[in-house]
């Protein structure tokens, strides 16, 4: 990022000045250390809220320097395979839904491409930046020649991002919620493929922002019909009254790639 030139010395000087500091037992206790370059402190309960804020303010910063003005969103599964590797998959169904894999690859790729006219300022694919659905979206941007964006997160497992996210804009993240508000931040379009409790999650919390109208309406699509049917019943929750009739209408089922496009650009038709 662009440093201004200002009057006074900046913090990173300051860091090295103190580290060159003679080693007493002054220096050498935690409470000397500068606030803003002592671990202990930063990781503290009582500034969580400084960590909030700064997992806002970096990725945001790094954007917008990078003059990202709109994103295409693709949730989905990680562990939906390759369809090269589908054999190695735990389960037949995991194994079938394979091909949208591939159709996520083709999305982005295609999506990218239209994103290299406006020299990656508009449409950029962003995903969760790890293996499955997540990998074959910044691979297909790769593949298309273009950037993509990664929004990582610390977890036990899968916490490595896939080696098709563009370097300088993949980022990690220790809270879900602030991980969920840049996915959305600069959303044109949410796509949502199959998957488990995370794709679910993300979904849904989509899905109730534009209900609510705490977010502006964007195309919903979701790729596989016959999987989001299998595991939501939509009509139930209408005929029960949980939802209205209209809310329905906030997300589409698509199958390719190509049709995901043609329903996105018309979307209002």
């Amino acid at each position: 990022m662009a440093r201004k030139q200002v009057t006074f010395p900046n913090a990173e000087t300051d860091v090295k000045v103190a580290g060159g500091m003679p080693e007493t037992a002054q220096t050498k206790a935690p409470a000397y250390r500068l606030a803003f370059n002592d671990p202990d402190f930063l990781c503290s309960d009582e500034l969580r809220s400084i960590r909030i804020q700064l997992e806002m303010m970096k990725p945001e910063m790094i954007l917008a320097e990078r003059g990202i003005e709109s994103t295409i969103v693709m949730f989905g599964g990680a562990r939906i395979p390759d369809p090269v590797k589908k054999d190695e998959a735990r389960t037949k169904t995991l194994s079938d839904l394979s091909k949208y894999y591939e159709e996520a690859r083709k999305f982005a790729h295609l999506v990218t491409l239209r994103s290299m006219e406006s020299y990656g300022k508009q449409d950029v694919v962003v995903t969760g930046g790890g293996p499955g659905v997540m990998e074959a979206g910044n691979r297909g941007a790769a593949e298309a020649g273009g950037s993509s964006i990664a929004l990582n997160i610390v977890l036990p497992f899968e916490q490595a991002p896939n080696e098709y996210c563009t370097p300088e804009l993949c980022f990690n993240f220790h809270y879900f919620a602030t991980r969920k508000i840049h996915f959305l931040m600069r959303a044109k379009v949410v796509t949502a493929f199959p998957g488990g409790f995370g794709t679910l999650d993300e979904l849904f919390e989509t899905l109730t922002l534009i209900q609510t109208q705490r977010m502006k309406r964007v195309p919903i699509l979701l790729f596989g019909e016959k999987f989001w049917r299998s595991i939501i019943n939509w009509e139930t929750l209408a005929e029960a009254g949980t939802i209205a009739e209209d809310d329905l209408e906030l997300f589409k089922f698509v199958e390719t790639a190509e049709e995901a496009i043609e329903a996105m650009d018309n979307w209002d038709a």
